[in-house]
């Protein structure tokens, strides 16, 4: 069983990426919260997640063990597969999920693209008592969540025709190292990054 791949970023989309290994190309499936970390051509280490099927041999990267974890509760509910996790995880942040969860709202989880009214009821009664942790991970993002200049940033973006859902991961990083950073500056920053 593969645990981890080490090598360079060949090929980079938000959904996949092939990382060469030793002139050995894998084809590993990811989420947008990984993508937004990885550089083409750069080195780079993912936590792998292989599932094996009749039909074919899949991999699943991760750039945490969190978020592998999280992956493989997700893929552990009935009706829930590695593509719907995937969408799931690159939809919200690890604690939005677990907060979701926590709080029993279906409403948050089916934001995820495909997941419907059953699936999300499914995920909430199945990983209740196993999410707990995951809250933590991501406490302080709650001084970025309460933050004015990502509010208005996001506005303003919105207005240029750019999906809040695209610029918020990107906001929250770049809040993260800054948190004092001006509306403006967060803009340039952003626009940058996508």
């Amino acid at each position: 069983m593969i645990f981890s791949l080490q090598g360079i970023v060949q090929e980079l989309t938000p959904t996949y990426v092939v990382v060469n290994v030793n002139g050995v190309g894998y084809y590993v499936g990811i989420s947008l919260m990984t993508s937004q970390t990885l550089t083409l051509n750069q080195e780079t280490m993912l936590f792998i997640q292989q599932i094996i099927r009749e039909d074919a041999h899949l991999l699943f990267g991760f750039k945490t063990r969190s978020e592998k974890e999280m992956f493989n509760l997700l893929i552990s509910v009935n009706g829930v597969g590695a593509v719907s996790a995937l969408i799931l995880l690159s939809t919200l942040s690890l604690s939005e999920i677990a907060t979701a969860i926590l709080s029993k709202n279906s409403a948050v989880i089916q934001k995820a693209k495909g997941l419907g009214t059953k699936t999300a009821e499914r995920i909430i009664v199945d990983l209740k008592d196993k999410v707990q942790k995951f809250g933590s991970i991501e406490e302080n993002n709650s001084v970025l969540a309460n933050n004015k200049s990502k509010d208005e940033a996001l506005s303003a973006l919105e207005v240029l025709g750019i999906s809040k859902r695209m610029s918020e991961k990107i906001a929250d990083r770049i809040i993260k190292q800054d948190p004092e950073i001006s509306v403006e500056e967060l803009v340039k920053q952003i626009l940058k990054n996508i």
